[in-house]
């Protein structure tokens, strides 16, 4: 099973990059940062780091590159602990807006094999192993 789900998120994120993020020049995990930050605002990199299942430094260069770019903002020193708090910032919320339907149309060709019936039991039982 491990070796079927590992082809099908591999054949995702091949026909997502090529599709849509390469032309924006935005990698997959900043594409996926973004993602868990639209929905948690305010993770901190360890919080994303394991989100992600890479080492918080690996995190780290992700957020600061999507800093550099404006699309992440992050507090300069938190009042208390050493965590940063990273949020989309409007650019960001807007560029992530603007690539949905891209990502959408890409999800659907690598689904295209199953029905929508199947296509949507598919998202519940991933949704529930989540």
């Amino acid at each position: 099973m491990g070796y079927l789900l590992t082809r099908v998120a591999t054949a995702l994120r091949t026909e997502v990059t090529a599709a849509v993020l390469d032309p924006i020049d935005l990698s997959f995990p900043q594409y996926v940062c973004m993602r868990i930050l639209s929905h948690s605002p305010g993770r901190s990199n360890a919080e994303l780091a394991r989100d992600v299942n890479v080492s918080p430094q690996a995190m780290n260069i992700v957020v600061r590159s999507l800093q550099e770019r404006g699309l992440v903002v992050r507090p300069a020193s938190v009042s208390s602990g050493r965590s940063l708090p990273a949020e989309l910032s409007r650019d960001g919320t807007a560029l992530l807006a603007s690539i949905d339907a891209g990502v959408r149309d890409a999800e659907a060709k690598v689904l295209a094999p199953l029905d929508q019936k199947d296509q949507h039991h598919l998202r519940r039982l991933l949704a529930n192993l989540a």
